[in-house]
């Protein structure tokens, strides 16, 4: 374990803000993730978990203790008809994805680049290129760290749902992802549903084939965070009501919609925020992305405010263009903790 008092978040986080903290401490193992949250409570002081810092915005200075979990370890097992992992919340995400391809284990290529850990992944349920997290999973392990037990969620238990599960919620305070478990098919089949991906040969493609095709369509529509600070996709695509969804076709007959299984619409917030000629726009140092209009980036010293009056003015037009109102997919975090994103920015 290392320790920091008074320390830059702006190396634990993909925004690249130049937030503080009282106290930061990088930790490799369960026991002691336990003990210093348990001190921190004792002590009255904030206590906030983080993976890579992919997803959270700091909207100020942190005033408690920031714990960095790097639980590490990849276990794989199998049975006759599946790959089983068992990965360390703290291991790389994309790393993983690239040591399974390595070893021969496919079905993780469509998630490739997105930042992050994996202990991250379940919270969010990221998603990508027609697959979403909860599509792999087979458990979450979670730590009670008031007590140190540790409990193993089925993939039903999570409640996943689209950026959604259960650890934006009962399990948020209090608990801590530890490990999660995958299951992967030894019987691959290609998912090739979204982007250039349509492009391939179901006959013939491999693995390796969706793997490089997704990281060049990330990599060239995407800032790099370690280049440019931005925390990936800052706005949920909105599901609206089939209703409404047939209404704005008519107007916009090529506008992307994903009709889902109960009835619903998705739509693209790029394409919505690209309507109303957005990027490029900015607020101080933070502007929208000029080749993807969903990512917000820092590109001269923005602050916390800054991204906030940028994500306002960018929700305001949507809204008022199309009148559906966008929600933040990155966590803001305040003095004391997480605060409620679309209340910051209304």
């Amino acid at each position: 374990m290392s320790c920091h008092t008074h320390s830059s978040l702006q190396p634990w986080n993909t925004f690249n803000l130049n937030a503080r903290a009282a106290q930061i401490s990088v930790i490799n193992d369960r026991e002691t993730l336990c003990q210093l949250w348990q001190e921190s409570r004792v002590a009255q002081q904030p206590v906030l978990i983080l993976g890579e810092g992919s997803n959270v915005l700091f909207l100020e200075d942190f005033s408690g203790h920031v714990l960095i979990n790097r639980i590490q370890g990849i276990e794989i097992s199998e049975t006759e008809e599946n790959w089983h992992l068992h990965i360390g919340a703290g291991e790389n995400w994309h790393q993983l994805v690239e040591h399974t391809l390595k070893t021969g284990i496919a079905g993780l290529e469509n998630l490739a680049l997105i930042p992050g850990c994996a202990g991250s992944a379940p919270i969010q349920n990221i998603g990508a290129y027609g697959i979403e997290f909860n599509r792999v999973c087979e458990y979450v392990d979670i730590v009670e760290l008031s007590t140190g037990n540790t409990m193993r969620m089925s993939s039903a238990e999570c409640e996943f749902g689209y950026r959604d599960s259960i650890f934006k919620h009962r399990y948020q305070e209090g608990y801590a992802i530890v490990a999660v478990g995958l299951i992967l098919a030894k019987k691959w089949k290609p998912i090739l549903s979204y982007g250039d991906l349509t492009k391939l040969d179901p006959a013939s493609v491999t693995p390796q084939h969706v793997f490089d095709a997704v990281c060049h369509m990330r990599r060239s529509k995407l800032p790099d965070p370690k280049v440019t600070g931005n925390a990936g996709s800052f706005f949920k695509n909105p599901v609206i009501d089939a209703e409404k969804a047939q209404a704005l076709l008519q107007y916009y007959p090529s506008m992307p919609h994903y009709p889902q299984a109960d009835g619903s619409m998705k739509l693209a917030a790029g394409w919505l925020i690209d309507q109303c000629h957005l990027k490029g726009l900015r607020e101080g140092g933070a502007m929208v992305h000029q080749q993807q209009a969903l990512v917000l980036i820092n590109v001269e010293d923005a602050t916390g405010n800054d991204v906030v009056r940028l994500a306002h003015e960018v929700r305001t037009q949507v809204g008022n263009k199309f009148d559906i109102w966008l929600e933040p997919e990155v966590r803001f975090i305040c003095a004391t903790g997480e605060v409620n994103a679309v209340e910051v920015i209304a």
